[in-house]
């Protein structure tokens, strides 16, 4: 077969998606735009020129310029930055974490599997929202008040205020920021340094510890469907426990993994939307804030539903690229 006709069948499936999606956009455009016109047929004011106004309303911590006289679009990326700023670390841990307990699941020693499965079925059975408000209650029950803060290594401090961190910092007359601004404890707060809030300790430590009893679940099963004469060659060569897991195991289960890890990503993104419960600004609370004030509840529906949409779509986008680059790495 020549090159011509090859690009041209290689082309094809690209084109029928970009048709697909084409189709899929302009249907959902098209129902957009009929709920507006049945809105305003209706009388009620409808249409997206909303989000130019001044929002009008506090948002409790952003890494964002941010103040109330700024527009509603403004505040929705606020909240956009606040569900990605507690997504992406809570992803990190929770691979850490949910890849040690899946490991400890398939342990040698009868202690430690017992541990690793008494967590994956205590935690997996209680629900999110509840863990989360347990999270809170004890990070502002239990926790010292400001001025008696923990203080830890590196120079961190812990209390009912939240975390204070060492933060990089530029000094005056330089634009790169190549010193440490550290946290001071006072007589009454700690002040400098970053900080973050116990609301959003309380959503990254909940999201955290429930969604790696999945992943725990997750890992077991990959590590098991990797065949065992191949552990075995590998101890039969003399390699270390540690060599065998991180050079022959956990290379092939990945393969097993990252679909299952992917849907795992997805759903702590999206219940990161249950911040609202404990008063952290994240994108659903802004839209719920925002919907109270403007009465737009299709449009705010709208919005946060677009952009949900947008995360899962680049982060399956991702993870499905990295799954083609491990498939293809052991399909060689």
């Amino acid at each position: 077969m020549t090159d011509g006709p090859r690009r041209r069948r290689d082309r094809r499936p690209w084109a029928l998606q970009a048709a697909l999606l084409l189709s899929v956009t302009a249907l959902g455009w098209a129902l957009i735009a009929h709920a507006l016109a049945t809105l305003r047929a209706q009388g009620v004011a409808a249409g997206f020129g909303f989000l130019r106004q001044p929002a009008g309303f506090e948002i409790g911590e952003s890494w964002l310029g941010y103040d109330p006289q700024r527009s509603l679009a403004r505040a929705f990326i606020v909240g956009l930055s606040n569900t990605i700023r507690v997504a992406l670390p809570a992803c990190a841990l929770t691979t850490i974490l949910g890849t040690l307990i899946g490991l400890g699941r398939r342990a040698p020693y009868r202690p430690a599997r017992a541990l690793c499965t008494a967590y994956v079925e205590l935690v997996r059975n209680v629900p999110l929202l509840v863990q989360l408000l347990m999270w809170y209650f004890a990070l502002t029950t239990f926790l010292p008040d400001a001025g008696d803060a923990w203080r830890g290594p590196f120079g961190v401090y812990l209390s009912k205020s939240g975390l204070s961190f060492p933060w990089p910092a530029a000094p005056p007359g330089h634009w790169w920021p190549w010193t440490w601004d550290r946290p001071i404890a006072g007589p009454l707060n700690v002040s400098g340094g970053g900080a973050v809030t116990p609301e959003y300790l309380a959503v990254l430590l909940a999201l955290t510890v429930y969604t790696a009893a999945f992943v725990a679940e997750v890992v077991r099963a990959g590590i098991e469907a990797v065949p065992i004469e191949q552990v075995q060659a590998a101890q039969a060569q003399g390699l270390r426990s540690a060599q065998i897991i991180g050079w022959i195991v956990l290379p092939q289960a990945l393969r097993v993994m990252v679909p299952s890890l992917t849907n795992q990503y997805l759903n702590l993104t999206k219940n990161s939307t249950l911040g609202v419960a404990v008063g952290y600004p994240e994108l659903v609370s802004i839209s719920n804030t925002a919907l109270n004030q403007t009465g737009r509840a299709f449009e705010c529906i709208t919005v946060i539903t677009a952009i949900y949409l947008a995360l899962s779509l680049l982060t399956s986008a991702a993870m499905n690229r990295y799954n083609a680059r491990v498939a293809l790495r052991g399909a060689r």
